[in-house]
């Protein structure tokens, strides 16, 4: 997710980045230690609740078809065609073998959205009580990194993103040297992040240029 600063002017000049800091190099502080925070689960209400009306549907009209035989009525029409087409079918048709991968597909994807977390706009928070667990929007966490970026002396607008392991800033600096407002960004915004608490704490990355109109 990203955050933009209002009356942001998007024209990079690229900063020479010889006195860079090691924070703006991405390095990572160090994780607290304590519980272990995984990511949140979804409960995936939409896909399973899709599947289950699907099969739902299915299986009672295979159900009601499969009485009515032994009721010694005549089968649907449905089943019959389908078992004619079923009958004339090869396996080695493009047809066939289309469906057949689409299935295959398809149970795939049903696969990973079974043995992944999901949620991932929601970021683990550092678990410091056992019994309790915390997360942090992606968009709130840009949010919080956007002002303390915005307060740094010499920046006029900021875009931040955070992801799972990596929160990038675009800052544009109308004042002041771009090393030194560089400088003051990487020690801002890593108390930043520490203060966020998160469970796994995001590599910085930090870009200062000029806005439209300024030489560096």
């Amino acid at each position: 997710m990203s955050a933009d600063a209002p009356g942001e002017t998007p024209a990079e000049e690229a900063a020479p980045a010889a006195a860079r800091p090691p924070a703006a190099r991405g390095s990572a502080p160090v994780e607290p230690a304590g519980p272990r925070a995984g990511r949140f689960w979804s409960a995936r209400r939409v896909p399973a609740g899709l599947l289950a009306l699907v099969l739902l549907g299915a299986t009672g009209l295979l159900l009601y078809d499969v009485a009515a035989v032994r009721a010694d009525r005549p089968a649907m029409h449905w089943r019959r065609a389908l078992a004619d087409h079923l009958d004339r079918w090869r396996l080695d048709e493009v047809a066939v073998l289309a469906v057949a991968a689409a299935v295959v597909l398809l149970g795939l994807w049903l696969l990973v959205l079974a043995a992944t977390p999901g949620l991932r706009a929601v970021l683990p928070m550092r678990r410091d009580h056992p019994g309790v667990r915390a997360g942090l929007d992606r968009e709130a966490a840009a949010l919080v990194l956007r002002d303390r970026a915005v307060e740094v002396s010499g920046v006029q607008s900021a875009k931040v993103r955070v992801g799972r392991g990596r929160a990038t800033v675009r800052a544009r600096s109308h004042f002041r040297e771009l090393d030194e407002v560089r400088a003051d960004l990487d020690t801002a915004l890593a108390i930043g992040l520490r203060e966020l608490g998160l469970a796994r704490p995001c590599v910085l990355t930090v870009r200062v240029a000029r806005p439209t109109g300024r030489r560096t």
